[in-house]
């Protein structure tokens, strides 16, 4: 790692105790850092972290109860779960946030007003960090398209570490990082809101639609937060674009990088177009893209299939949260569809889904807190029923499926609402699915 001195007798405080904020309380705990932690949630997740965290490994017995109640002290990381407490952040010198923590949080509204900076899980690790980094961002495809960068890298015979919003941590990765390696990090706008300085070699863009306005005040600020990716770059840098994006096309103006536009062609879909491209700015052959994209598997919950009962198909999509992606799936399915939907609604439009969907969707199965505002823009154009529970959604899917039908989850929403995320769902769908061909067995 590098610039390692520059936590030096600092006090941190660790905002969010889910993956990233573990990977980074441990990383600062290891770097000697005197760092706390607070999350406003006192459940079996955070509890669980407790364990995980450098410092208990060290000495367990020595979890202690602090003079506040809802604080833990393991062997000097003080953690405050169930609350936030103003006395908890006023003598700290930095803030590290974890993606699901609003501006709105009260440590961020607290440290703001004590002029306290703050600071995203990614910045922080970037400034560690002695790899090249290639940064993914987009309303869809981020996890699928970091997956092929770092397949494509291991392919040309260098190292790749393939981390950040896809499920691994940046900062749990970037000590056995070196200056020869890549990195191969997805980002979303959440991570991209607190960054400050940091400064990816390659950036990609690879969309843009209506999303997260649960979080965003509007589309223009969803915007601004993507555009961000690339606000430190330098004519040493590259900027890769959607050239089929009208509004990521006018993005080239904006920047001091080098820009590249992939293109959607016969022979690559808009995820392998924009690899393609980032290998072609790397040195790395398209020929060796190609075989990737041929041996390449697919993601966990990103169209994955689970298993067939009785001639019924059954796919997990968790993984999708928009209506686009949504229409990805069922365009990818030859059969008819019972489609599962719905979770936390982040402000999109569900009528986008209307036109593929009467065409291939025998029925909606509608779930969680979204289902109400689906309900009302599918009433009158699409067959529905509801739901209270993911597995409940399966039995009514299965009944309501002929052989040769396909039972489709790919919910266009967060699953914040039911599920701490998209992972979980998809496995309680698979769980419930592989439950039942047991049943039918």
């Amino acid at each position: 790692m590098i610039n390692t001195d520059c936590f030096k007798n600092k006090k941190v405080l660790v905002v969010g105790f889910a993956r990233s904020g573990l990977a980074c309380a441990n990383l600062l705990y290891e770097l000697g850092v005197d760092v706390s932690i607070t999350d406003n949630k006192d459940c079996d997740s955070t509890r669980a972290n407790l364990l995980k965290l450098k410092s208990s490994k060290i000495n367990p017995v020595r979890n202690t109860t602090h003079t506040n109640s809802n604080v833990i002290v393991s062997n000097g990381i003080r953690v405050e779960l169930g609350k936030h407490s103003q006395g908890f952040i006023k003598d700290k010198d930095l803030l590290v946030i974890s993606p699901g923590v609003t501006n709105s949080a009260l440590p961020i509204v607290w440290a703001e007003q004590l002029n306290i900076p703050v600071i995203s899980e990614i910045e922080l690790a970037w400034m560690l960090c002695p790899a090249a980094i290639i940064a993914v961002t987009g309303s869809s495809g981020k996890t699928t398209v970091t997956t092929l960068i770092g397949e494509i890298i291991e392919a040309s015979g260098k190292r790749a570490f393939v981390c950040g919003n896809i499920g691994n941590p940046f900062s749990d990765e970037v000590h056995k990082m070196a200056s020869q390696d890549f990195v191969s990090l997805e980002t979303s706008s959440f991570q991209l809101e607190r960054i400050r300085n940091f400064k990816p070699k390659i950036s990609v863009i690879l969309n843009f639609s209506r999303n997260h306005l649960d979080r965003h005040r509007d589309i223009q600020e969803y915007l601004d937060a993507k555009k961000r990716i690339f606000m430190n770059q330098d004519d040493s840098d590259f900027l890769v674009l959607n050239g089929r994006d009208p509004i990521l096309k006018n993005l080239a103006g904006e920047t001091k990088a080098k820009v590249l536009f992939f293109f959607e062609s016969q022979d690559l879909n808009p995820n392998q177009a924009a690899v393609v491209t980032v290998g072609s700015i790397l040195g790395i052959e398209k020929n060796t893209c190609l075989k990737v994209f041929r041996e390449f598997k697919g993601l966990e919950h990103r169209f994955e299939y689970v298993t067939e009962i009785n001639n019924i198909k059954f796919i997990n999509d968790s993984k999708s949260t928009l209506v686009e992606s949504t229409i990805w799936a069922i365009k990818n399915i030859s059969s008819p569809v019972i489609l599962i939907a719905g979770g936390k609604d982040k402000g999109v439009d569900y009528k986008g889904i209307l036109d593929i969907a009467a065409k291939r969707v025998k029925e909606v199965i509608l779930i969680g807190e979204a289902k109400e505002k689906i309900k009302k823009e599918f009433n009158g154009f699409l067959s529905l029923d509801e739901a209270y529970t993911l597995e409940e959604a399966v039995n009514k899917a299965y009944l309501k499926a002929k052989p040769g039908d396909s039972v489709l989850l790919s919910p266009m929403c967060s699953s914040f609402d039911m599920f701490s995320n998209y992972e979980e769902r998809g496995d309680r769908f698979k769980k419930a699915v592989l439950n039942l061909a047991k049943a039918k067995g």
